[in-house]
């Protein structure tokens, strides 16, 4: 069973049809104490970094991520802006202390020449480092889609398992122990991105 976080910044129904169509069984969930019983569990997010963080400490869910990811050890899987959360600090909507589970912050892309914010469309991930079995069958490059203004500054190297050229390299892939977050989108990276959930639900 996977629980898909429902703490109002999500796009959870394309999330969920792609579970369902992985044969997966999923729920989407809102009640902390669920969370915190739950055996794997996903962040999805798009929006603002300070809504989604006031969001999560306003309705408890803080704690219950708490006891299921850093106590009870279960697999959690953060995208887009799911994965940004878990820094120390965001700047998006006014600087926010996030989770704190991975060190790092998260900036707005820099504007330049040939780049254009947000970051919209298919790229092509890079990954190396401790990734287990999250991208078994896709190989060490393959291409995602990405929707973002913002990343993920990582302050040590070994939790970046992924980057991505925008400009210049950027994080798109993070990982310490139990926890992995993505920057792009699986639920919209066609064939790709479902066998990354797929990874990442039998191997993780």
């Amino acid at each position: 069973m996977v629980t898909v976080i429902n703490y109002g910044m999500g796009n959870l129904r394309s999330l969920q049809n792609a579970l369902i169509h992985l044969d997966t069984e999923c729920r989407i969930v809102s009640d902390p104490e669920v969370i915190a019983a739950s055996d794997r569990l996903i962040l999805p997010g798009v929006g603002s970094y300070a809504k989604a963080m006031s969001n999560i400490e306003k309705s408890g869910m803080r704690q219950a991520l708490e006891v299921a990811v850093l106590h009870r050890g279960v697999p959690f899987l953060g995208i887009c802006l799911g994965m940004q959360l878990l820094s120390d600090q965001g700047e998006e909507g006014g600087v926010t202390n996030g989770l704190g589970w991975i060190p790092g912050h998260v900036i707005r892309i820099s504007q330049r020449e040939n780049v254009k914010v947000p970051h919209i469309g298919f790229n092509t991930a890079r990954f190396s480092g401790n990734h287990d079995g999250l991208i078994v069958g896709l190989g060490d490059e393959c291409d995602f889609y990405f929707l973002h203004s913002y990343h993920f500054v990582a302050k040590r190297q070994e939790d970046v398992i992924g980057v991505c050229d925008y400009g210049s390299d950027i994080v798109c892939a993070v990982r310490h122990e139990n926890i992995v977050g993505v920057q792009f989108h699986p639920e919209k990276s066609q064939s790709n991105g479902l066998q990354l959930l797929l990874n990442f639900i039998r191997n993780f």
